[in-house]
C-alpha cells in the first residue's frame, strides 16, 4: 500500500514539475522572460570604477 502511495505522489509531483516548466517556457511568457532576464543589468553599480578594480578596497 505504501508503494502505491509513493508512486502516486511521485507521478503528481512530476506532473506538477512538467506543468510549471511548460508554463514558464510558453509563448505567452516570452516577453516577461526577456524583461526579467534584463533586470540585473538595469541596476546601478554598487561601487565606482575605482573600487571595482580593487584599488580602494579596505
Amino acid at each position: 500500500m505504501l508503494g502505491y502511495l509513493s508512486a502516486i505522489v511521485t507521478a503528481v509531483s512530476m506532473g506538477t514539475f512538467f506543468g510549471i516548466v511548460w508554463w514558464a517556457c510558453s509563448r505567452g511568457r516570452q516577453s516577461a522572460n526577456r524583461e526579467s532576464a534584463m533586470l540585473p543589468f538595469a541596476l546601478p553599480d554598487e561601487f565606482g570604477q575605482g573600487q571595482q578594480d580593487g584599488a580602494n578596497r579596505s
